[in-house]
Protein backbone atom coordinates (compact mmCIF):
# COMPACT_ATOMS: atom_id res chain seq x y z
CA UNK A 1 0.00 0.00 0.00
CA UNK A 2 1.14 3.07 0.02
CA UNK A 3 2.72 3.39 3.23
CA UNK A 4 5.46 1.06 1.76
CA UNK A 5 6.10 3.39 -1.51
CA UNK A 6 9.84 4.60 -1.79
CA UNK A 7 11.28 8.17 -2.90
CA UNK A 8 13.95 9.86 -3.02
CA UNK A 9 12.66 13.49 -4.01
CA UNK A 10 9.34 14.81 -2.96
CA UNK A 11 6.06 14.36 -4.40
CA UNK A 12 4.87 17.54 -5.86
CA UNK A 13 1.20 17.75 -5.69
CA UNK A 14 -1.03 19.94 -7.22
CA UNK A 15 -4.68 19.81 -5.32
CA UNK A 16 -7.76 22.13 -6.30
CA UNK A 17 -10.56 22.98 -3.85
CA UNK A 18 -13.38 25.29 -4.41
CA UNK A 19 -16.00 25.28 -1.36
CA UNK A 20 -15.52 25.40 2.15
CA UNK A 21 -16.57 21.26 2.51
CA UNK A 22 -13.68 20.69 -0.57
CA UNK A 23 -11.26 22.77 1.39
CA UNK A 24 -11.33 20.93 4.69
CA UNK A 25 -11.37 17.62 2.67
CA UNK A 26 -8.28 18.78 0.92
CA UNK A 27 -6.69 19.84 4.59
CA UNK A 28 -7.28 16.37 5.90
CA UNK A 29 -6.09 14.64 2.77
CA UNK A 30 -2.77 16.67 2.77
CA UNK A 31 -2.27 15.66 6.23
CA UNK A 32 -2.78 11.84 5.32
CA UNK A 33 -0.54 11.98 2.54
CA UNK A 34 2.32 13.41 4.97
CA UNK A 35 1.71 10.79 7.38
CA UNK A 36 1.43 8.11 4.70
CA UNK A 37 5.04 9.48 2.17
CA UNK A 38 7.69 8.18 5.06
CA UNK A 39 10.97 10.45 5.84
CA UNK A 40 10.52 12.67 1.92
CA UNK A 41 7.53 14.74 3.12
CA UNK A 42 5.30 16.05 -0.06
CA UNK A 43 5.05 19.20 -1.27
CA UNK A 44 1.65 20.82 -2.47
CA UNK A 45 0.57 24.30 -4.50
CA UNK A 46 -2.87 24.76 -5.73
CA UNK A 47 -5.65 26.43 -4.69
CA UNK A 48 -8.09 26.47 -2.00
CA UNK A 49 -9.04 27.62 1.43
CA UNK A 50 -7.95 28.62 4.72
CA UNK A 51 -7.64 25.01 5.72
CA UNK A 52 -5.56 23.86 3.08
CA UNK A 53 -3.62 27.15 3.66
CA UNK A 54 -3.11 25.86 7.58
CA UNK A 55 -2.07 22.64 6.50
CA UNK A 56 0.62 23.96 4.59
CA UNK A 57 -0.52 24.28 0.78
CA UNK A 58 1.06 26.88 -1.23
CA UNK A 59 -1.96 28.46 -2.55
CA UNK A 60 -2.09 30.49 -5.79
CA UNK A 61 -5.58 31.23 -5.04
CA UNK A 62 -8.45 31.61 -2.46
CA UNK A 63 -10.99 29.90 -4.07
CA UNK A 64 -13.57 29.17 -1.32
CA UNK A 65 -14.66 32.55 -0.61
CA UNK A 66 -15.91 32.97 -4.31
CA UNK A 67 -18.01 29.88 -3.82
CA UNK A 68 -21.22 29.80 -6.26
CA UNK A 69 -24.12 27.72 -7.42
CA UNK A 70 -25.49 27.26 -10.53
CA UNK A 71 -25.61 30.30 -13.34
CA UNK A 72 -23.88 32.63 -10.20
CA UNK A 73 -20.70 31.60 -11.41
CA UNK A 74 -21.80 34.26 -14.30
CA UNK A 75 -20.99 37.05 -12.79
CA UNK A 76 -17.58 36.18 -11.85
CA UNK A 77 -16.78 33.89 -15.24
CA UNK A 78 -14.04 36.63 -15.86
CA UNK A 79 -12.14 35.96 -12.70
CA UNK A 80 -12.48 32.04 -12.28
CA UNK A 81 -10.99 31.77 -16.12
CA UNK A 82 -8.08 33.76 -14.87
CA UNK A 83 -7.09 31.69 -12.19
CA UNK A 84 -7.56 28.65 -14.36
CA UNK A 85 -5.43 30.21 -16.77
CA UNK A 86 -3.20 30.47 -13.27
CA UNK A 87 -3.23 27.53 -12.46
CA UNK A 88 -2.97 25.77 -16.45
CA UNK A 89 0.74 27.81 -15.94
CA UNK A 90 1.37 26.64 -12.73
CA UNK A 91 1.31 23.44 -13.61
CA UNK A 92 3.21 23.60 -16.72
CA UNK A 93 5.91 25.54 -14.80
CA UNK A 94 6.08 23.06 -11.85
CA UNK A 95 5.23 20.17 -13.47
CA UNK A 96 3.60 18.36 -10.08
CA UNK A 97 3.41 14.43 -10.31
CA UNK A 98 -0.22 14.59 -8.94
CA UNK A 99 -2.85 16.71 -9.72
CA UNK A 100 -5.99 16.17 -7.11
CA UNK A 101 -9.23 18.05 -7.58
CA UNK A 102 -11.02 17.95 -4.76
CA UNK A 103 -14.75 17.65 -5.20
CA UNK A 104 -15.70 21.33 -6.93
CA UNK A 105 -16.18 19.34 -10.15
CA UNK A 106 -17.14 22.04 -12.64
CA UNK A 107 -14.21 23.67 -12.20
CA UNK A 108 -11.53 20.52 -11.41
CA UNK A 109 -12.85 18.66 -14.72
CA UNK A 110 -11.89 20.84 -16.79
CA UNK A 111 -8.80 21.49 -15.36
CA UNK A 112 -7.37 18.04 -15.49
CA UNK A 113 -8.51 17.75 -19.20
CA UNK A 114 -6.30 20.75 -19.66
CA UNK A 115 -3.50 19.25 -17.76
CA UNK A 116 -3.69 15.70 -19.67
CA UNK A 117 -3.75 17.66 -23.06
CA UNK A 118 -0.87 19.77 -21.92
CA UNK A 119 1.00 16.55 -20.67
CA UNK A 120 0.64 14.88 -23.78
CA UNK A 121 2.09 17.56 -25.49
CA UNK A 122 5.05 17.37 -24.03
CA UNK A 123 5.48 13.87 -24.27
CA UNK A 124 8.25 12.42 -26.68
CA UNK A 125 12.21 11.61 -26.75
CA UNK A 126 12.77 14.96 -24.52
CA UNK A 127 9.39 14.72 -22.75
CA UNK A 128 8.13 12.66 -20.42
CA UNK A 129 5.57 14.71 -17.91
CA UNK A 130 2.88 12.38 -16.90
CA UNK A 131 1.02 13.07 -14.43
CA UNK A 132 -1.60 10.98 -12.17
CA UNK A 133 -4.77 13.04 -12.38
CA UNK A 134 -6.97 12.18 -9.71
CA UNK A 135 -10.35 13.27 -8.38
CA UNK A 136 -11.34 13.05 -4.87
CA UNK A 137 -15.39 13.26 -4.21
CA UNK A 138 -17.28 12.81 -7.21
CA UNK A 139 -19.07 14.84 -9.33
CA UNK A 140 -22.85 13.55 -8.76
CA UNK A 141 -23.14 12.37 -12.18
CA UNK A 142 -25.30 10.00 -11.09
CA UNK A 143 -27.89 12.37 -10.87
CA UNK A 144 -27.46 14.67 -13.76
CA UNK A 145 -25.49 14.63 -17.00
CA UNK A 146 -24.15 11.07 -16.55
CA UNK A 147 -22.34 11.69 -19.98
CA UNK A 148 -19.72 13.33 -17.73
CA UNK A 149 -18.78 9.73 -16.13
CA UNK A 150 -17.01 8.50 -19.63
CA UNK A 151 -15.08 12.20 -19.49
CA UNK A 152 -13.70 11.33 -16.22
CA UNK A 153 -12.73 7.71 -17.81
CA UNK A 154 -11.22 9.54 -20.81
CA UNK A 155 -8.87 11.50 -18.53
CA UNK A 156 -8.33 10.31 -14.93
CA UNK A 157 -6.29 7.69 -13.75
CA UNK A 158 -8.11 7.64 -10.22
CA UNK A 159 -11.65 8.29 -8.43
CA UNK A 160 -12.07 8.55 -5.50
CA UNK A 161 -15.45 7.35 -4.04
CA UNK A 162 -17.16 8.95 -0.72
CA UNK A 163 -20.67 7.19 -1.37
CA UNK A 164 -21.11 3.31 -1.45
CA UNK A 165 -23.05 2.65 -4.34
CA UNK A 166 -20.92 5.18 -6.93
CA UNK A 167 -18.28 2.07 -7.86
CA UNK A 168 -21.27 0.04 -8.82
CA UNK A 169 -22.47 3.14 -10.58
CA UNK A 170 -19.31 3.72 -12.28
CA UNK A 171 -18.14 0.43 -13.12
CA UNK A 172 -21.24 0.11 -15.66
CA UNK A 173 -21.22 3.47 -17.19
CA UNK A 174 -16.96 3.92 -17.35
CA UNK A 175 -15.32 0.33 -16.56
CA UNK A 176 -12.19 1.44 -17.43
CA UNK A 177 -12.03 4.38 -15.02
CA UNK A 178 -10.52 3.08 -11.53
CA UNK A 179 -12.92 3.63 -8.65
CA UNK A 180 -12.41 3.43 -4.90
CA UNK A 181 -15.27 3.60 -2.06
CA UNK A 182 -12.92 4.93 0.82
CA UNK A 183 -15.45 6.27 3.35
CA UNK A 184 -17.37 9.55 4.08
CA UNK A 185 -15.18 12.67 5.39
CA UNK A 186 -17.79 12.96 8.17
CA UNK A 187 -17.21 9.93 9.56
CA UNK A 188 -13.73 10.99 10.75
CA UNK A 189 -15.07 14.57 11.70
CA UNK A 190 -17.80 13.19 14.03
CA UNK A 191 -15.84 9.66 15.19
CA UNK A 192 -16.30 10.58 18.95
CA UNK A 193 -20.58 10.79 18.82
CA UNK A 194 -21.38 7.36 18.08
CA UNK A 195 -23.85 6.93 15.53
CA UNK A 196 -27.85 7.80 16.04
CA UNK A 197 -29.32 5.37 18.77
CA UNK A 198 -32.70 3.66 17.63
CA UNK A 199 -34.08 4.81 20.74
CA UNK A 200 -33.98 8.99 21.36
CA UNK A 201 -32.35 9.99 24.29
CA UNK A 202 -34.32 11.75 27.35
CA UNK A 203 -34.56 15.26 26.87
CA UNK A 204 -35.38 17.79 29.70
CA UNK A 205 -37.01 21.23 28.68
CA UNK A 206 -38.61 22.28 25.52
CA UNK A 207 -37.79 20.81 22.04
CA UNK A 208 -34.91 22.31 19.92
CA UNK A 209 -35.40 23.03 16.74
CA UNK A 210 -31.68 23.31 14.53
CA UNK A 211 -31.45 25.53 11.69
CA UNK A 212 -29.12 25.31 9.16
CA UNK A 213 -29.25 27.32 5.99
CA UNK A 214 -26.54 26.27 4.33
CA UNK A 215 -22.98 27.29 3.69
CA UNK A 216 -22.81 29.67 1.29
CA UNK A 217 -24.34 33.89 1.02
CA UNK A 218 -26.37 32.46 -1.67
CA UNK A 219 -27.60 29.76 0.25
CA UNK A 220 -28.89 32.00 3.00
CA UNK A 221 -30.59 34.60 1.38
CA UNK A 222 -32.99 32.51 -0.17
CA UNK A 223 -33.08 29.83 2.64
CA UNK A 224 -33.62 32.32 5.63
CA UNK A 225 -36.44 33.99 4.77
CA UNK A 226 -38.51 30.78 4.20
CA UNK A 227 -36.44 29.28 7.57
CA UNK A 228 -37.01 31.66 9.85
CA UNK A 229 -40.82 32.33 9.41
CA UNK A 230 -41.40 28.04 9.60
CA UNK A 231 -39.63 28.15 12.62
CA UNK A 232 -41.20 30.86 14.65
CA UNK A 233 -44.19 29.35 13.70
CA UNK A 234 -42.69 25.94 15.60
CA UNK A 235 -42.09 27.64 18.46
CA UNK A 236 -45.38 29.17 18.94
CA UNK A 237 -47.11 26.19 18.73
CA UNK A 238 -44.75 24.11 20.74
CA UNK A 239 -42.51 26.72 23.01
CA UNK A 240 -39.67 24.85 21.36
CA UNK A 241 -36.02 26.58 21.37
CA UNK A 242 -34.12 27.53 17.92
CA UNK A 243 -30.82 27.33 17.12
CA UNK A 244 -28.89 28.55 14.08
CA UNK A 245 -25.71 27.57 13.24
CA UNK A 246 -23.71 28.71 10.81
CA UNK A 247 -20.48 26.86 9.20
CA UNK A 248 -18.53 29.88 9.35
CA UNK A 249 -17.91 33.72 10.79
CA UNK A 250 -17.54 34.51 7.10
CA UNK A 251 -21.36 34.18 7.10
CA UNK A 252 -22.61 36.40 9.75
CA UNK A 253 -22.99 39.36 7.58
CA UNK A 254 -25.38 37.78 5.45
CA UNK A 255 -27.40 36.05 7.97
CA UNK A 256 -27.63 39.44 10.13
CA UNK A 257 -30.05 41.47 8.25
CA UNK A 258 -32.82 38.26 8.14
CA UNK A 259 -32.02 37.53 11.99
CA UNK A 260 -32.38 40.97 13.35
CA UNK A 261 -36.08 40.33 13.06
CA UNK A 262 -36.24 37.30 15.02
CA UNK A 263 -34.40 37.35 18.42
CA UNK A 264 -35.72 34.15 19.60
CA UNK A 265 -33.57 32.50 17.30
CA UNK A 266 -29.89 31.67 18.98
CA UNK A 267 -27.21 31.95 16.41
CA UNK A 268 -23.88 30.51 16.50
CA UNK A 269 -20.57 29.90 14.63
CA UNK A 270 -19.02 26.15 14.35
CA UNK A 271 -19.99 23.53 17.07
CA UNK A 272 -22.40 21.73 14.41
CA UNK A 273 -21.66 18.41 16.47
CA UNK A 274 -22.94 20.32 19.72
CA UNK A 275 -25.91 21.71 18.23
CA UNK A 276 -26.74 18.22 16.85
CA UNK A 277 -26.01 16.36 20.12
CA UNK A 278 -29.17 18.53 21.63
CA UNK A 279 -31.41 18.93 18.55
CA UNK A 280 -34.92 17.24 18.70
CA UNK A 281 -35.40 18.24 15.29
CA UNK A 282 -33.77 20.21 11.77
CA UNK A 283 -34.29 22.14 9.26
CA UNK A 284 -31.85 21.79 6.66
CA UNK A 285 -30.26 22.43 3.13
CA UNK A 286 -30.17 19.37 1.22
CA UNK A 287 -26.74 18.42 0.79
CA UNK A 288 -23.88 17.23 3.23
CA UNK A 289 -25.26 18.79 6.37
CA UNK A 290 -28.17 16.09 6.16
CA UNK A 291 -25.88 13.38 6.54
CA UNK A 292 -24.45 15.01 9.55
CA UNK A 293 -27.92 15.17 11.02
CA UNK A 294 -28.66 11.34 10.06
CA UNK A 295 -24.90 10.57 12.16
CA UNK A 296 -26.83 11.81 15.27
CA UNK A 297 -30.26 10.49 14.21
CA UNK A 298 -31.82 13.67 13.83
CA UNK A 299 -35.14 14.01 12.20
CA UNK A 300 -34.83 16.16 9.52
CA UNK A 301 -36.98 18.41 7.43
CA UNK A 302 -34.44 19.26 4.03
CA UNK A 303 -35.47 22.62 1.35
CA UNK A 304 -33.47 23.83 -1.41
CA UNK A 305 -34.14 27.21 -3.41
CA UNK A 306 -32.15 28.53 -6.15
CA UNK A 307 -32.48 31.16 -8.53
CA UNK A 308 -35.97 30.35 -11.02
CA UNK A 309 -33.39 30.24 -14.09
CA UNK A 310 -31.03 26.94 -12.37
CA UNK A 311 -34.25 25.61 -11.26
CA UNK A 312 -35.65 25.22 -14.87
CA UNK A 313 -32.43 24.27 -16.23
CA UNK A 314 -31.69 22.16 -12.97
CA UNK A 315 -35.22 19.68 -13.06
CA UNK A 316 -34.78 19.38 -17.00
CA UNK A 317 -31.05 17.30 -16.79
CA UNK A 318 -31.54 16.31 -13.23
CA UNK A 319 -32.63 12.53 -12.73
CA UNK A 320 -32.95 11.48 -8.99
CA UNK A 321 -35.98 11.93 -6.96
CA UNK A 322 -33.84 13.07 -4.01
CA UNK A 323 -31.73 15.50 -3.23
CA UNK A 324 -31.52 14.97 0.60
CA UNK A 325 -28.00 12.18 0.68
CA UNK A 326 -30.07 10.27 3.46
CA UNK A 327 -33.11 9.59 1.27
CA UNK A 328 -30.50 8.96 -1.97
CA UNK A 329 -28.63 6.29 0.21
CA UNK A 330 -31.52 4.65 1.51
CA UNK A 331 -33.14 5.01 -1.79
CA UNK A 332 -36.91 5.84 -0.18
CA UNK A 333 -37.50 9.07 1.07
CA UNK A 334 -36.80 9.23 5.17
CA UNK A 335 -36.33 13.06 5.85
CA UNK A 336 -39.32 15.10 3.69
CA UNK A 337 -37.90 17.38 0.74
CA UNK A 338 -39.02 20.74 0.05
CA UNK A 339 -37.68 21.64 -3.04
CA UNK A 340 -38.20 25.39 -4.55
CA UNK A 341 -41.52 27.11 -4.33
CA UNK A 342 -42.39 23.97 -2.58
CA UNK A 343 -40.49 24.96 0.05
CA UNK A 344 -42.64 27.83 2.02
CA UNK A 345 -42.81 28.23 5.84
CA UNK A 346 -46.06 26.57 6.13
CA UNK A 347 -44.83 23.13 4.40
CA UNK A 348 -41.94 23.72 6.35
CA UNK A 349 -43.37 24.03 10.13
CA UNK A 350 -45.82 21.57 9.21
CA UNK A 351 -43.27 18.69 8.50
CA UNK A 352 -41.61 20.01 11.59
CA UNK A 353 -44.71 19.47 13.96
CA UNK A 354 -45.16 16.25 12.35
CA UNK A 355 -41.95 15.01 13.83
CA UNK A 356 -42.12 16.90 17.21
CA UNK A 357 -46.06 15.98 17.75
CA UNK A 358 -45.54 11.87 16.88
CA UNK A 359 -42.67 10.37 19.02
CA UNK A 360 -43.00 7.17 17.41
CA UNK A 361 -42.12 8.98 14.09
CA UNK A 362 -39.65 10.15 15.29
CA UNK A 363 -37.95 6.86 16.68
CA UNK A 364 -38.96 5.41 13.42
CA UNK A 365 -36.89 7.91 11.29
CA UNK A 366 -33.66 7.47 14.14
CA UNK A 367 -33.60 4.03 13.01
CA UNK A 368 -33.73 4.26 9.54
CA UNK A 369 -30.96 7.55 9.52
CA UNK A 370 -28.72 4.54 11.53
CA UNK A 371 -28.62 2.38 8.55
CA UNK A 372 -27.89 5.38 6.06
CA UNK A 373 -24.99 6.21 8.84
CA UNK A 374 -23.41 2.76 9.11
CA UNK A 375 -23.26 2.80 5.23
CA UNK A 376 -20.87 5.83 5.02
CA UNK A 377 -17.44 3.35 6.19
CA UNK A 378 -15.40 3.14 9.41
CA UNK A 379 -13.03 6.14 10.60
CA UNK A 380 -9.70 6.54 8.76
CA UNK A 381 -10.99 8.45 5.18
CA UNK A 382 -8.51 10.41 4.79
CA UNK A 383 -5.68 8.09 5.37
CA UNK A 384 -7.45 5.32 2.74
CA UNK A 385 -7.35 8.00 0.25
CA UNK A 386 -3.76 8.62 0.71
CA UNK A 387 -2.86 5.22 0.31
CA UNK A 388 -4.60 4.37 -2.85
CA UNK A 389 -3.26 7.62 -4.45
CA UNK A 390 0.55 6.75 -3.48
CA UNK A 391 -0.33 3.22 -4.82
CA UNK A 392 -1.28 5.37 -7.90
CA UNK A 393 1.78 6.79 -8.53
CA UNK A 394 3.72 3.95 -7.53
CA UNK A 395 2.13 2.27 -10.28
CA UNK A 396 2.69 2.06 -14.24
CA UNK A 397 0.73 4.78 -15.73
CA UNK A 398 -3.15 3.93 -17.02
CA UNK A 399 -3.71 5.37 -20.52
CA UNK A 400 -6.95 6.69 -20.46
CA UNK A 401 -9.11 5.67 -22.92
CA UNK A 402 -8.79 6.95 -26.48
CA UNK A 403 -5.27 7.46 -25.92
CA UNK A 404 -3.43 6.78 -28.98
CA UNK A 405 -1.48 3.75 -27.62
CA UNK A 406 -4.84 2.25 -26.56
CA UNK A 407 -5.98 2.12 -30.32
CA UNK A 408 -4.95 -0.38 -32.71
Amino acid sequence: MGSQFPRMTPLHVLMVAGDPSGDLAAAELVTALRRAAGPVPPRFFGAGGPAMAAAGVQLCHELTGHSVIGLEILARLRWFRRVFEDLKQAARDQVPDVVVGVDYAGFNLRLAGAIRRMSRQSSGPFGNWRPRLIQYISPQVWASRPGRARRLEQTHDLLLSILPFEPAWYAERAPRLPVTFVGHPIVDRHAQAPPPFDVEPPQEGPPVVVLLPGSRPGELQRHLPVMLPAARNVAQATGARLRLVLPRTELQPAAAPFLAAYPEVAAQVGELDAALRTATVALASTGTVTLECAWYGVPTAALYRTSRLTFEIGRRIVTVRSLAMPNLLAGEPILPEFVQHFATPEALSEALLRFLRDPGLRQTTRTRLRAVARSLGTPGTADRAAAVILDCVASKPRLPAGHPATSG
